[in-house]
């Protein structure tokens, strides 16, 4: 790339001044008990990274994969920024990645438009972008270099099919079933694809009414007013649809302060995004019915784009993680006992 290029043509330059000076330096100096010491910033690779925040445990997990991957003794230097859920922050720490001349930056986008400005910038300096979990809706696709994450719509699918299945074996398959969906951060890319994944088998099941849909911005404290609110309108709701695990957790508290039960041995079927472990301990304490996993661990498949983009190989725009569901009837104890996040 032109901007590594020009970077690597100054090194030279410098090095012939220092060296014509006499003070001439090697990339790893000894230490005064002879071994070398680590190698300097600017020998590492520079990652900015513009997390959405902290607002859940698999938003947690997310930012851990990324901080023990781009590590120095990887050879990086990582440069975090928690945009705590808003896009103007995330903006403002892309533009100041460009500013401190990152060699990549990484965004997990809050919402998914509002971003070709900024991304506009970062191409002009030839910052190559890689989005991490959410995905961005620009008019120019070569504004960023790849993808990676769940694939949304499946998720939202599977948790459906799954749920048609359930009913099913409970021989409630011809049963009217009323529902209510708490959703993610309206705009987000999970949001919008979990959302839309029920609604493409929704169709298929006209004895399956959704009552409401309310944003409980993937945090526990918004799930619960969500699901307070909806057991205030709604006499007789049988499904809640939560689209990450912390809004579930937030909705069994709801369920449970207003007298009713939840899980497998409940009033209320309970389903959730994203398969944390406090998920599978919710799911064993027989409060939640089944969880679908998105995966987190988006560090190593990063790390595995840039490198390849070091040797100027070309990268798949679009990576799929690797995802699974887990319900009341697996073995949870010894799933959990293998699970990192």
């Amino acid at each position: 790339m032109k901007k590594k290029f020009l970077a690597a043509a100054m090194a030279v330059v410098m090095a012939a001044s220092l060296a014509a000076c006499g003070s001439g330096s090697s990339k790893e100096t000894p230490a005064a008990d002879g071994k070398e010491t680590p190698a300097a910033d600017g020998d590492l690779i520079t990652v900015g990274y513009a997390q959405v925040g902290a607002e859940s445990d698999w938003r947690t997990a997310n930012t851990e994969s990324f901080k023990t991957t781009f590590t120095e003794e990887n050879g990086y230097k990582l440069i975090f920024d928690d945009a705590q859920q808003k896009q103007e922050n995330q903006i403002k720490a892309i533009r100041s990645f460009v500013q401190q001349d990152v060699d990549y930056i990484v965004v997990a986008p809050v919402v998914e438009t509002g971003w070709e400005t900024v991304l506009e910038e970062a191409k002009e300096a030839g910052i190559p972008v890689i989005l991490s979990d959410r995905m961005m809706q620009v008019s120019d696709d070569s504004l960023y270099t790849a993808w990676v994450g769940g694939n949304f719509e499946k998720e939202g699918e599977t948790c459906a099919n799954w749920l048609a299945d359930y009913l099913d074996k409970q021989g409630r398959a011809d049963e009217e079933i009323n529902m209510v969906t708490i959703q993610g951060t309206i705009g987000a890319s999970a949001q919008v694809g979990r959302t839309q994944g029920v609604e493409n088998v929704l169709k298929d099941h006209p004895n399956w009414k959704m009552l409401d849909k309310q944003t409980g911005e993937f945090t526990q404290t918004k799930g619960q007013e969500v699901m307070e609110s909806f057991l205030k309108s709604y006499d007789d709701i049988d499904v809640v649809i939560c689209e990450n695990d912390n809004e579930a957790f937030g909705a069994i508290d709801a369920i449970k302060a207003a007298g009713k039960t939840c899980g497998p041995e409940g009033d209320i079927i309970v389903v959730s995004f994203d398969s944390v472990k406090a998920a599978f301990e919710s799911m064993m304490a027989g409060d939640l019915n089944a969880t679908f996993e998105c995966n987190p661990l988006h560090g190593p498949r990063v790390e595995e784009i840039i490198q390849k983009l070091e040797a100027n190989e070309e990268v798949d725009k679009i990576q799929y993680v690797d995802e699974a569901f887990f319900d009341t009837s697996m073995d949870l104890e010894s799933i959990l006992k293998e699970r990192l996040y």
